[in-house]
């Protein structure tokens, strides 16, 4: 009976893992509010080698619609400006000299709808990735009849992983639920 415990564990390990991801990706969805993580993906060259914008500056978030970035050094100032730029973040960046300021703009309904048909396409790999790591259990399950599993413990077990998926499916659809709802709050 152990090793039908290592399917759950091994297909629960996968499901954790596409939420996480999930939860990832939607933090670098610009909700029309001001969120350091869209800024996570942002890398720059610091003295040879590649760093994330966290690495080199400490970002903060002043008011609602603001994020400040502070370098550590001010002659990286240009260097965070190239990268931002050259991201996908999709917001001009404004320097003072000392501080690099992004103004978070208020998005277009259009905007909005978009973000969400992304959100969704994101719940979506998940719930593939869920679903997946369903399958892979059930087949593994299946194979251990060869080895001696009965039946009706297979069975079992397969009834046991499918609440498993059920559980985290659910989580996902929650997690996209609170996402359009942040996105589409003006």
């Amino acid at each position: 009976m152990a090793e039908v415990k290592d399917y759950f564990k091994a297909a629960e390990e996968k499901m954790e893992q596409a939420l996480l991801h999930l939860d990832d990706s939607l933090a670098r969805i610009r909700a029309g509010k001001a969120n350091v993580r869209i800024l996570d993906g942002v890398r720059l060259d610091y003295y040879g080698s590649i760093v994330p914008l966290s690495g080199v500056a400490t970002i903060t978030t002043p008011d609602a619609r603001t994020i400040a970035i502070q370098p550590w050094e001010k002659k990286m100032i240009s260097e965070i400006e190239k990268a931002i730029m050259a991201s996908e973040v999709g917001i001009t960046p404004e320097n003072n000299g000392e501080l690099i300021r992004l103004c978070i703009p208020p998005l277009t309904e259009d905007r909005r709808k978009a973000l969400v048909k992304q959100t969704r396409a994101d719940g979506e790999d998940a719930k593939i990735s869920i679903r997946n790591a369903r399958r892979d259990a059930i087949d593994g399950l299946k194979k251990e009849i060869k080895n001696g599993l009965a039946e009706d413990a297979e069975k079992d077990a397969e009834a046991e992983v499918q609440k498993i998926h059920d559980k985290y499916i659910k989580k996902v659809d929650e997690i996209l639920a609170a996402k359009e709802k942040e996105v589409m709050t003006v």
